[in-house]
Formats: structure tokens, C-alpha cells, sequence
């Protein structure tokens, strides 16, 4: 057990870094399987029928609240628990990571096995909930110190790879059920059982080679004070920061971006199929595809915010995506499939690029003395987020189907709806300015000056 304390994790001289990326990533790109749930949806509604739904078999909406449970849990454990992944270290709360995310894989496999639908709210939702909380804090955190001259790159390295975990789950899923059907099966257990496997593997390489720097560490040639953008700026505790208006004002904002990105997401495959009248193949590459934008935008919008600043940057997240929503049903309407994933691809970059550009959008609001515990209560906007936006898709687009709607059909009111709740988060984002203190503070810094000229 004590290979698993953090004193075991202190770097000896000589260790590089840069292996801290890869023992992130290959936590992340697991834990991330998540946004490529949707692949599951349509074979879980089929347990009982195998080739198309029977009866007693699940709907869309029962089987989308497991992907609104996990990431539910996801950003209420990484609220609470960011206190103890700190005190414990990396390792020990990668391997805790892992035997709640595989766990959880195991007993939503048992859940599919015997039609227990409570088995996978309680195993892929609730057990692999915590299992993406964890995995989600530990290695950022860890990336933040040894990147201190480049926290900006360091985080979005982590959180790339989360972004980018459906680009391998999704593709994954669909190989491993068409390996596993049979006439009496889908092949959602042993899929389950698989990447349960696989998965285990990946995450404890990961906690195998994480390191965390020695308390007197720091960047050959980098001296903190010219190299910390935020000194100058004001530092807030969690405490102080949770009573202000910019705190809430930036959950909304957080809320309303990724209730209307995760919607797309929890129903990708699905609704590509429905939309188009495409295979389950291509639906899977379609989730995968999206995780590639999903990744890449979490670098691209954030390093445009150093340059524009956070509020501009979720300006044109919430205008321009809104514009996007309400495009899909033409590209839809049209039948241009190559619109439609052009036009969803720039909607879920943005929907990345919200999550790499809120820490900074923090840190220019707080200051760096507490911004990981403060970043760790904003999460929960991303609780609630997962209950919006994926139950809007299903009920709306399952109910519309109910009514005798085409299924191609069903899913366009939702995107109005989902382009309302982005106006709403723009319209929060209007409201933010800086701390009253920022006035009476030293010089602001560039990022800070940004939110004062906006």
C-alpha cells in the first residue's frame, strides 16, 4: 500500500516531466469512454427483442439517464472529494479512479445480462460516476505543477484527452458488440466486460509512472514572478469566491454551454442514424468523429482566449453556436449529411473550448490561491448540466417519435430549445466583471485588463 501514498510519488532527480502527460492522458482517454455512451442506446433498448425493441424492453430516456447519472456524480465527486485527491496524490486516487470506473463496467455488464436497468444506474452511473471524478482532478492537478510556466497547455493536455475518449470507446463499443452478438444476444455485457479489461490496464500504466515534482522543484530558467500572468490579480479563498455574484454568474455560464453540448453527445450515434437513416457504424464513427473536434477545441478556443479574452471567446461560443442549433434542422431538412457533421463538429469544438477556457476565466476572476477548489465547486454546473441537456434530447425526441413524427424529424425542436438555453448563458456572460477589490489591486493582469475593457 505504500507504493500507492504520495511520499511514493515524489520525482527522484533526473525524472522528465513530460511523462506526466502521457500517465494523464492514459487515464483521460478511458475515463472519457463516457462521451461515447451513445453508442450503447440503441442496443440497450434491445435487450429483450435483440433485433428491435420488445416488449419489456427499455426506452431511449431510461437508458440516456445512465449517461446523465455518471456524469451527475462525475462533477458532484470532483467537487467533493478534490481535498482528499490532493492530500493523497495522484497515484492512489488513479488506481481509486479505476476500480470505480472498471467496477462500474463490470456491473452495468451484469446489469445488461440479467435486464436490470437499476444495476447500470447503480454501476456505470453512480460507482463509474465517482471512477470519472476522480480520474478527471487527479491528473490535472498533477499537470498544473509541473507546468507551472504553462498551466494553460498543461490542463488542456488532461482534458484533451477526456475530450478525446469517445474517438477510441465508440468505435471500440461497436466492434466489440458485433463481436459478441449472437441470436440471443446484443453483445452489451461482454463488451462491457472488455473494455472493463482494457480499461483497467490503460489507468494503472498510468498510475504506474505518475509522478508529482518535489516541493522545491520548479522549470529549469523559470522564476514565478515573471512568469505568473495572474500575480498581480486578486487572490480569492473558495470560500470568498462561492458568495460572489461572478462565481454564480459563471456557473450559469458553464450550465447553459454544456447542457446544450451534451445533448448532441449523449445522443450522437442515435441521432446521426435517425437523422440520415445511416448503419450503426457509421453513427460509431460519427461519436468518434466528434470526439476529434470535441479534442481539438479544447486547445484551439482556449489559446484564442489569451489573445481576446474569456468573455469574448463565450461570446462567440453562445452567439455563434446558437446560430449552428438553429442550422442542424435545414442540414437535416436537405439531407446534407456533410453540413450536418461540419455543423455539429463546430458545435461540440466550442463545448470542449468551454471546458479548457473556465479555469482561466477563474484565475482571472480569483486569482491563482485556491482557483483548483474553486474550479472543483463549478463543476457542479456541469452536474446539473448532465441532467438538462441529454433527458431535453430523449423525452423531446422520444415523445415527438411517439406522436407519429418521422424519426428524422424529431430531433428539430430540440436544437431551437438548445439554442434558447445558449442565449441565456450569453446573456450571464454579459453580467461578468471583475471584483470590486480588482480597483484598488496592483496592475491587472493582460487576461484580467481583457474583462475590464470588454
Amino acid at each position: 500500500m505504500q507504493f500507492l501514498e504520495r511520499a511514493a510519488t515524489v520525482a527522484p532527480p533526473g525524472y522528465s516531466r513530460w511523462m506526466a502527460p502521457p500517465a494523464a492522458i492514459a487515464v483521460h482517454m478511458c475515463i472519457g469512454q463516457v462521451y461515447g455512451f451513445s453508442v450503447f442506446n440503441k442496443p440497450l433498448t434491445q435487450l429483450l427483442g435483440i433485433t428491435q425493441s420488445g416488449p419489456g424492453d427499455w426506452t431511449i430516456p431510461q437508458v440516456g439517464l445512465i449517461y446523465s447519472i455518471a456524469l451527475f456524480i462525475l462533477g458532484l465527486s470532483a467537487a467533493l472529494l478534490g481535498k482528499w485527491v490532493e492530500r493523497s496524490g495522484p497515484r492512489k486516487s488513479m488506481v481509486a479512479s479505476m476500480l470505480c470506473f472498471c467496477g462500474g463496467l463490470v456491473l452495468a455488464a451484469l446489469g445488461a445480462h440479467l435486464h436490470r436497468i437499476e444495476l447500470l444506474y447503480l454501476g456505470y452511473g453512480v460507482l463509474g460516476g465517482f471512477g470519472l471524478g476522480l480520474g478527471y482532478i487527479a491528473p490535472v492537478s498533477t499537470l498544473m505543477k509541473w507546468f507551472p510556466d504553462r498551466p494553460g497547455m498543461a490542463t488542456g493536455m488532461a482534458i484533451m484527452g477526456f475530450g478525446g475518449g469517445a474517438l477510441i470507446g465508440a468505435p471500440l463499443g461497436v466492434q466489440l458488440m458485433e463481436y459478441f452478438r449472437t441470436a440471443q444476444s446484443t453483445g452489451v455485457s461482454g463488451a462491457f466486460l472488455t473494455m472493463a479489461g482494457v480499461y483497467a490496464l490503460s489507468m494503472l500504466f498510468g498510475a504506474w509512472i505518475i509522478r508529482v515534482p518535489s516541493d522545491d522543484w520548479k522549470p529549469e530558467g523559470w522564476t514565478p514572478a515573471m512568469s505568473s500572468a495572474a500575480a498581480a490579480g486578486p487572490q480569492v479563498s473558495v470560500d470568498e469566491a462561492w458568495k460572489t455574484k461572478q462565481f454564480w454568474l459563471l456557473w450559469l455560464v458553464l450550465c447553459m454551454n454544456v447542457s446544450a453540448g451534451i445533448g448532441i453527445l449523449g445522443q450522437a450515434s442515435l441521432m446521426c442514424q435517425d437523422m440520415f437513416g445511416v448503419t450503426a457504424a457509421v453513427g460509431g464513427g460519427f461519436a468518434g468523429l466528434l470526439s476529434i473536434f470535441n479534442m481539438g477545441g479544447r486547445f484551439v478556443w482556449s489559446s484564442l482566449s489569451d489573445r481576446i479574452g474569456r468573455r469574448a471567446v463565450y461570446c462567440v461560443f453562445f452567439l455563434l453556436g446558437a446560430v449552428l442549433y438553429c442550422a442542424v434542422p435545414s442540414t437535416q431538412k436537405a439531407g446534407a449529411q456533410a453540413l450536418f457533421v461540419a455543423v455539429t463538429a463546430l458545435i461540440i469544438s466550442m463545448y470542449g473550448g468551454g471546458f479548457a477556457t473556465i479555469p482561466a476565466y477563474l484565475r482571472d476572476l480569483f486569482g491563482t490561491k485556491q482557483v483548483g477548489a474553486i474550479h472543483g465547486r463549478l463543476i457542479t454546473a456541469w452536474s446539473v448540466a448532465a441532467i438538462i441537456g441529454p433527458n431535453l434530447v430523449n423525452y423531446l425526441s422520444t415523445a415527438r417519435k411517439a406522436a407519429g413524427v418521422p424519426a428524422a424529424e424529431a430531433y428539430n425542436p430540440t436544437m431551437y430549445l438548445m439554442a434558447g438555453l445558449l442565449l441565456v448563458g450569453f446573456l450571464a456572460n454579459l453580467l461578468v466583471r471583475p471584483l470590486s477589490t480588482t480597483a484598488s489591486a496592483a496592475p491587472a493582469s493582460p487576461r484580467t485588463a481583457s474583462l475590464q475593457n470588454s
